[in-house]
């Protein structure tokens, strides 16, 4: 396959490696795997399309290009919320198909109920439809097999983590799957692979005037840095004046607030972004601003300007150190700690594939022939057998490819006798018949699904704009170019995609993480398309339009270029170093979480559009991230115990 060279001219493409042919590719100039490999992944990439999770091959893992909402997973949703899917559909084929429950979306909430309604009901017959060519939702698995190792890359979802205690309930059921975070982290992490490596930051010319990749100080409690603060900006693009202004706010203990409470102090910071507070209280210049700006998309998915200053504390950024504030909950965080370091919640820890792992011991626990194994260790190398999702007879069956297109209760509301789904699969439409339906997709396409629902409710599931988000995986044939600059991170403020790392080193059951410079590497990257100034809301809708008419061509160019940037002094070259690339788009991303700058919080609680949007409607119950209005693993299995105990009440 040849690309074109688009935008970037026929020169500058051949520069950057956009003429050579790398989708199925990746391993074929230079890096050698066995033939039975090459010969599945061949068959995978031509199998991966709409209705064909039975044929030879099939494993949508290995696909690369563009993954996450990839194309044939949304058109069919965008048809329907146009008003257009039902002028072209075909006539619905009723398959006569009973189930006690039908679930629409098979993420991490969607497959908890199945759990959560198994548990209750051992007998059982649970159907689960899911729009993407792969389950786990969010948590999705990006796998390579680069010179004979396994290498694996998290799609989405990175690891378990909350800034709040988990429930009784989501704590668990991750025992039940048998992952122990804090043994596995301790086990398994091994961040002794990268000793001697640190983080670094780059500044590109088009934000701070000249490119350069500064290796060194990182913040306190962030990962750690070896370099004084005043020494690293010495060596940074930067004027006196932006040093001298990054350095009080780094290091800087002035009280700047010194007439008020530590009280007053938080309830002034939770009512201005973290760009203002930097801004007009601690006086940086907009160089400096700039220096900042990105440094809360990992969070919130928004940059300073949208981000309340209170909760930046709660996270650790820096520049509130002279306020002395007490320690006590924020209003966005909620957590009981000074700092999200300290909060009580579930230790952290990240498989090699993210929170997919989670999802297939949960698919590994509904159908056991799918995963081999019996461990929370051994299933990150397993293989999954994606024929065996959907077997006739079964008691659950897991449909991938199956875009929902209508649901509605069969009588009223208040006297509903069951549930009919309908969904599109491969340019068809069916419809199949349940006792009780849960909705564990996105709160935003639930009113197109069930045009009945109350008005107040649909205004309510409209409310909450996921964050959209991208998440690269980049093979390379080695990461010598790393070694030789002496990084393992690097934070790019202004860059096209704002953070690039090394795999994350860990070691679970029989998978090994790279040890040598010499051998093939997955790099991490990530971008948060935003609009600063905005309110957050507006932003993420700005940014899934961005996601949405940003082409593959288009992400790679950006990858190519700004890797040769960031690493080039480190012999890194685009066109013969990257073998792989796999675009992870998520333009309905995390969920988003009520944020006091946007948002009335004087609203009760239960008064929320979480909570309006996620009422019982007949025999029709709402399950996902969004319904608890958090962005965590925790919320997805908590909201889809809530909605399986309002089906079991009736």
């Amino acid at each position: 396959m040849t690309k074109k060279t688009g935008k970037t001219g026929p020169a500058r493409g051949r520069a950057l490696g956009m003429d050579r042919a790398i989708d199925r590719r990746d391993f074929l100039n230079g890096m050698a795997v066995s033939a039975a490999t090459l010969a599945m992944m061949s068959r995978a990439e031509a199998q991966i399309t709409p209705g064909n999770q039975h044929m030879p091959g099939y494993y949508p893992p290995l696909s690369h290009g563009l993954r996450g909402s990839h194309p044939g997973s949304f058109e069919v949703a965008h048809a329907l919320r146009d008003g257009t899917f039902w002028e072209h559909a075909k006539k619905p084929e009723d398959t006569h198909a009973l189930y006690d429950l039908v679930i629409v979306g098979g993420g991490i909430s969607g497959l908890s109920a199945a759990y959560f309604y198994r548990q209750a009901r051992p007998h059982a017959k649970i159907l689960i439809l899911e729009n993407h060519d792969d389950f786990g939702g969010h948590a999705k698995r990006n796998e390579y097999d680069l010179n004979g190792r396994l290498e694996l890359m998290n799609g989405g979802t990175m690891l378990i983590d909350s800034p709040r205690p988990y429930s009784k309930v989501a704590a668990g059921l991750i025992a039940v799957l048998g992952i122990r975070p804090a043994v596995l982290a301790k086990q398994c992490d091994k961040p002794e692979i990268y000793r001697g490596l640190s983080s670094s930051t780059f500044f590109d010319r088009e934000t701070f005037g000249k490119d350069a990749l500064v290796v060194g100080c990182d913040r306190e409690n962030w990962g750690g840095g070896t370099v004084p603060w005043k020494d690293f900006l010495a060596k940074a693009p930067l004027d006196a004046q932006t040093q001298a202004d990054i350095l009080r706010v780094e290091k800087g203990e002035v009280d700047w607030m010194p007439n008020l409470g530590s009280d007053e102090k938080k309830d002034r910071l939770s009512r201005m972004s973290y760009r203002d507070y930097l801004k007009n209280i601690v006086k940086v210049n907009d160089t400096t601003l700039a220096f900042f700006q990105t440094i809360t998309h990992g969070e919130y998915g928004v940059g300073i300007d949208a981000e309340p200053a209170l909760d930046c504390w709660g996270f650790g950024y820096p520049g509130f150190k002279g306020l002395k504030l007490k320690p006590g909950s924020t209003a966005r965080m909620g957590n009981t700690a000074a700092g999200y370091q300290d909060n009580p919640g579930l230790p952290t820890f990240h498989f090699p594939d993210g929170n997919a792992s989670i999802a297939r011991l949960l698919v590994r626990n509904l159908i056991p022939d799918v995963l081999p194994g019996h461990t929370a260790e051994d299933v990150v190398t397993a293989r999954a057998n994606y024929a065996a999702l959907d077997k006739a007879g079964a008691p659950v069956a897991i449909r991938l490819s199956s875009t929902v297109v209508g649901v509605r209760n069969i009588g009223s509301p208040e006297n509903a006798k069951g549930v009919e789904i309908a969904y599109a699969n491969a340019g068809n439409v069916y419809r199949v018949h349940a006792a009780n339906c849960v909705l564990a997709g996105w709160n935003m396409m639930i009113p197109y699904l069930c045009p009945e629902l109350p008005e107040t409710q649909k205004e309510a599931l409209h409310a909450l704009v996921k964050i959209p988000l991208v998440y690269t995986s980049v093979a390379v044939r080695n990461w010598q170019a790393w070694h030789r600059l002496g990084i393992k991170s690097i934070s790019a403020p202004g860059g096209y995609f704002t953070g690039c790392q090394l795999n994350w080193p860990v070691d679970v059951g029989g998978y090994r993480s790279v040890r040598s410079p010499d051998d093939p590497m997955l790099l991490f990257m990530v971008r948060t398309p935003v609009k600063p100034g905005l309110p957050e809301r507006d932003q993420h809708r700005a940014g899934r339009a961005e996601l949405l008419a940003t082409s593959l061509e288009t992400f790679e160019e950006k990858i190519r270029d700004q890797l040769n940037r960031m690493l080039g002094a480190g012999g890194f070259d685009a066109a013969r170093d990257i073998v792989a690339i796999t675009v992870n788009r998520w333009p309905h991303g995390y969920a988003y979480e009520f944020n006091p700058l946007f948002d009335d919080f004087s609203i009760p609680p239960d008064k929320r559009a979480n909570v309006i949007g996620r009422q019982r409607f007949g025999r029709i119950t709402i399950a996902n991230s969004d319904s608890g209005a958090a962005a965590y693993t925790d919320s997805a299995i908590d909201q889809a115990f809530r909605a399986v105990n309002e089906l079991l009440a009736l």
